[in-house]
């Protein structure tokens, strides 16, 4: 068990499981539900997965960064701000969901391969403050369990949306 509560059989088997809860959550839901906020003020399913998407591109480049390279420094880039950099929002849900999809894929296939002790390389990580030592676990535990977060979010907005 690590500190963080997990093990990383238990973190690949989030990363993996996400995608498909997801993809549960959506099927029966249509385009226009899919891009709708249920309420004013609130994220549709298109937005919270543009979202996804943003974070799993930061920090699974951290990864990769830290995979391919001897200690990186790795400028942090809050993915609030890299989303402003794609047309993520704009995307049709299922062509974006689509690519995370094979973008997951792409990750666990390097993540399942990992021999443990790779697990702990890690980047010194600038930009946010003091900068920080942190490991691929780190990362992978991370981007499991911030989505698992908005997941929840978009069980609640699809109930909501083939409810109402």
């Amino acid at each position: 068990m690590s500190k963080t509560g997990l093990t990383i059989e238990q973190v690949l088997e989030l990363l993996a499981n996400n995608q498909l809860r997801i993809a549960e959550f959506t099927a029966d839901m249509t385009p226009a539900q899919l891009q709708a906020a249920t309420n004013p003020g609130e994220w549709s399913v298109n937005e919270v997965l543009a979202h996804l998407r943003s974070c799993a591109d930061m920090w699974g480049n951290a990864m990769e960064a830290i995979l391919t390279q001897d200690k990186p420094t790795i400028k942090a880039i809050n993915p609030r701000t890299w989303i402003e950099q794609t047309n993520y929002p704009e995307q049709k849900f299922q062509t974006s969901f689509r690519t995370f999809t094979r973008q997951r894929s792409d990750l666990l296939v390097v993540l399942e391969k990992l021999p443990r002790k790779s697990w702990s390389r890690s980047a010194i990580v600038t930009g946010a403050g003091k900068p920080l030592e942190r490991t691929v676990f780190f990362y992978a535990y991370w981007l499991a369990t911030h989505e698992r977060t908005h997941v929840k979010q978009i069980r609640r907005i699809t109930a909501s949306a083939l409810s109402g």
